[in-house]
């Protein structure tokens, strides 16, 4: 083991020892080679960043490795969370996290959320009919914590970023819908994600005939789950019926599917979320940015299609 170990360390420093070699060829089969060890040799290539004495170009290459390797674990994550069958959203949304927070402490946002949770879990019973339960989450949510719709910068991408939303208790209707979601998930609610266009609800499904779909690791849908009623997280969540998703569609002049009234998969969330973040980015003129996030929305697709 001590030997493997000299030969890995003795590897690395050869490597980066020719991160300045003015071929660019070379450049880039040692930021590859230095990519396969992963994020453990950041903080190596941040102090090389600190103490180098070569210039600019240097540095700037010290930049592009880190991000480089950072963005290769965060297309890995995403992609392993996919092959998975990407049943934790939470979890997806912090892997999506990671794209802009590389180091984003990842307990301490599961912290937030069991705060509001805690919160929650202590006003909820059996007893409580499902509209109830909904008025506990609503004011938890929006009376207590805070919670609200960032109708100001709605197109911001801070919106998406799952831990931003949980500092800042402002976030778009998909953001807010997935915090929504995940506590209700660890608190045995039946709430579902709903992929309306340009739009983004909820879906409170029977809780007596959702047992059978939860243990065969099926997601309920129109034809097999019945949808009590809706909910629009952004709204401070009120409750949306199926008549007046029925007059929105018709406004957008949209032929109304089953998929506009049924829960939609995690992929399909997390594929949502990306696809707002590209919007953001490419508004704002972030080309880089908009090009790496439509990479990491091919891997999604991808690894969810071989995995079915």
């Amino acid at each position: 083991m001590r030997m493997y170990g000299e030969m890995k360390h003795g590897e690395i420093d050869a490597l980066l020892n020719l991160i300045d070699d003015p071929d660019e060829g070379v450049y880039t089969h040692v930021r590859a080679r230095l990519a396969t060890y992963g994020e453990e040799i950041i903080p190596r290539l941040e102090n090389l960043w600190e103490l180098n004495s070569f210039g600019d170009a240097f540095q700037q290459r010290i930049e592009d490795l880190i991000h480089f390797i950072q963005f290769d674990a965060v297309q890995k994550g995403l992609e392993r969370w996919a092959r998975e069958g990407g049943e934790n959203l939470f979890e997806g949304a912090l892997r999506v996290a990671r794209y802009q927070y590389p180091d984003l402490d990842e307990a301490e946002v599961r912290d937030n959320l069991n705060r509001i949770r805690q919160d929650i879990w202590l006003e909820l019973n059996d007893e409580l009919t499902a509209l109830e339960k909904v008025k506990v989450f609503n004011h938890i949510l929006f009376d207590v914590h805070g919670f609200r719709g960032n109708k100001k910068n709605y197109h911001a991408a801070q919106n998406s970023y799952i831990n931003t939303v949980l500092e800042t208790r402002k976030g778009n209707p998909l953001s807010l819908s997935i915090i929504y979601i995940a506590l209700a998930e660890s608190l045995g609610v039946p709430v579902y994600g709903v992929n309306l266009p340009n739009h983004f609800i909820l879906a409170y499904v029977d809780e007596y005939n959702i047992m059978r779909f939860i243990e065969e690791r099926i997601r309920p849908d129109a034809e097999r789950a019945d949808v009590l009623f809706y909910i629009n997280a952004f709204n401070r969540g009120a409750i949306v019926h199926k008549t007046e998703i029925a007059s929105y569609l018709e406004q957008l002049k949209i032929p109304a599917g089953a998929e506009h009234y049924s829960p939609c998969s995690n992929i399909d969330i997390i594929g949502r979320m990306l696809n707002n973040l590209i919007f953001s980015y490419d508004r704002l003129g972030y080309p880089e940015k908009t090009t790496e996030l439509k990479q990491l929305l091919r891997t999604l697709r991808e690894a969810s299609a071989e995995a079915e």
